[in-house]
Formats: C-alpha cells, structure tokens, sequence
C-alpha cells in the first residue's frame, strides 16, 4: 500500500492504489487549505487551487496533470507564483491520484521575487 508522508503536520497515512490525495489528507485530519480557504473552496474540483501541495519525493509515483490542472496552476495569479521553478513538484491535491509512496509539503509559500523567472 502506497504511504503519503505529509512533512508539516509530521504524519505517514497509508491509502489504497489511486486513492485521491485531498480525500486521504481529509481522512487524516490534515489540513490543506490556507485562511478563508478552509470554509469555502471548490470541494475537490480543482477551480480554486487552494489545495496545491509541493511534492518533495516521489513524484513519479503520482498520476500525471492532466491539461486542466497544468492551466489551472499556470493562468491563476497566485499559483502563477507558487509554480515558479516548481513546475513539476507542485501539484493539487484534488487532482493527484497516489500510485506509490509520496512525501508532501502543504500550504506551500509563493515565490514572489521570481528567482528563476527573472534570471
């Protein structure tokens, strides 16, 4: 069984092949969402993007973004700077399928000065 290690929050959850990572963070009372997110969200439908994690392993053991994700995480202002020089690494929970162990940083800060976007 596939073993999502959550890094903040300290915790290992295991869950079944494909299982969602948002519903498995949900199970294990780990809190994805930043501020107002907690209380209002798309509930798992990938349109808000307040569930984006940073992936630090095991990013092959992940099912691949499909092209609504990769547009979300491109076009939204403040993902547009969560994802600078973390293009493969930063997922949404929503719509990441777990295949294999993971290992995962939530609420990931923004790289407002651009350091790979600028130089």
């Amino acid at each position: 069984m596939p073993t999502i290690h959550f890094v903040k929050e300290k915790l290992k959850a295991e869950c079944a092949p494909g299982e969602n990572l948002r519903q498995v963070a949900l199970r294990e009372g780990v809190q994805l969402y930043p501020g107002l997110h907690q209380y209002v969200n798309c509930m798992g439908m990938g349109s808000c993007a307040s569930c984006r994690v940073h992936v630090t392993k095991g990013t092959e053991n992940l099912s691949r973004q499909g092209w609504f994700e990769k547009l979300r995480l491109l076009l939204g202002p403040l993902t547009f700077f969560a994802r600078l020089g973390n293009e493969q690494q930063l997922r949404l929970a929503c719509q990441a399928k777990v295949n294999g162990d993971v290992e995962v940083q939530t609420k990931p800060g923004l790289n407002w000065h651009g350091d790979r976007f600028w130089g």
